[in-house]
């Protein structure tokens, strides 16, 4: 009897990972709203970016994410990179019908520099650092790099009423496993894949719409985008 019930427990546990995974639907396309801002201190090396971001597990009503965030660059003379020194608050809602939450403080720290290939291939760089403090965790750390690239149609030069393609693909590593009560990650936090149509409007104003792909360790999913970029 023991023998039986010992082998049941055990066959159990390699079904409970799965079961967990199988209350996000990954076939269920989501939406993220979002709007970024930048502007610089006349003619400093000195300046603020941010941006708020309205996540969802579906199209709207099911939040996934509230994220407010915003820091303080600066870009020395003669080098072209940004740095960056921030602080992002965040709200997570859970799948579904559950209306939980949890709470993040997070600060970060990152390098922003472009890269122009030819007339009409433009990337950017970016490694960022994060300090998350998430509610009933422990600190956690984590790494990120975003290449960015933006492909102009109509003009060779990213101006005015200039349509164009834009790609990026980020990876996150986390920094480590052990988040505190005995719960561990994967060293492998996510990958985001994205593809979008994007249209400057006019200088300093531009609108992207398009899909990015987000994969964890335990799902994968689309997410519809829609972003309003504005250099004040």
């Amino acid at each position: 009897m023991k023998k039986s019930l010992l082998l049941i427990l055990i066959t159990a546990s390699f079904f409970l990972p799965n079961m967990g995974q199988a209350q996000i639907d990954e076939d269920q396309t989501g939406a993220w709203y979002m709007y970024f801002f930048n502007t610089s201190f006349k003619e400093s090396g000195w300046g603020v970016q941010g941006d708020v971001q309205y996540r969802n597990w579906n199209i709207a009503g099911d939040l996934e994410q509230l994220l407010l965030r915003g820091g303080i660059t600066y870009t020395p003379k003669k080098a072209d990179i940004k740095l960056t020194l921030g602080y992002g608050n965040i709200t997570t809602g859970a799948y579904g019908d559950d209306k939980s939450s949890t709470s993040e403080s997070r600060i970060y720290q990152e390098a922003l520099y472009p890269v122009r290939f030819g007339n009409r291939i433009y990337t950017n760089h970016r490694f960022r650092f994060e300090q998350r403090f998430v509610e009933n965790q422990d600190l956690r750390t984590r790494y990120r790099y975003n290449l960015f690239l933006n492909v102009p149609l109509n003009k060779a030069e990213m101006g005015a009423k200039t349509l164009y393609l834009a790609f990026y693909n980020e990876l996150f590593i986390n920094g480590q496993r052990n988040i505190g009560n005995g719960n561990t990650v994967e060293a492998f936090d996510r990958n985001r894949a994205y593809a979008a149509v994007g249209y400057i409007v006019k200088k300093g104003i531009k609108i992207q719409a398009g899909v990015m792909n987000q994969t964890t360790d335990n799902w994968s999913k689309n997410q519809l985008q829609l972003s309003l970029h504005h250099k004040i």
